[in-house]
């Protein structure tokens, strides 16, 4: 008898690996870092995340450029907080108004103690 809660089971050898990672929890991660990127100007990640969190950090805020109700509610669809939208909306497209792109930048910052993972500051360009 196979052994209880395993799971994607393929014959008589089974999968030799589950994904514990999905999708959905990979693209609510990206939401809260891009929120908590809005809201604090820079945050910390490791490399992996770095290419997919500029690219939605900027799609953010050349919505927020744009300004309008439906650029909003796109905003509001990604981001997980009114105030991280509000601040968005107000601040960073006023800051950003005569920049064409280019609106974060990642630099290195060492190595994690753990599992000495490759850690990137990821900040908003001044």
């Amino acid at each position: 008898m196979a052994a209880q809660g395993r799971k994607n089971v393929h014959g008589k050898t089974g999968v030799r690996f589950k994904a514990a990672y999905t999708k959905s929890k990979h693209e609510n991660k990206l939401r809260t870092l891009a929120t908590t990127m809005v809201e604090h100007g820079s945050v910390t990640v490791t490399s992996g995340m770095v290419k997919e969190l500029k690219s939605l950090t900027d799609h953010l805020i050349t919505l927020a450029k744009r300004g309008d109700l439906h650029a909003r509610r796109q905003a509001a669809a990604v981001l997980r907080s009114k105030e991280a939208v509000v601040k968005l909306f107000d601040e960073l497209a006023k800051r950003f108004a005569s920049r064409n792109g280019g609106y974060t930048r990642a630099l290195k910052a060492g190595f994690r103690k753990g599992d000495n993972a490759q850690l990137v500051l990821v900040s908003l360009v001044d």
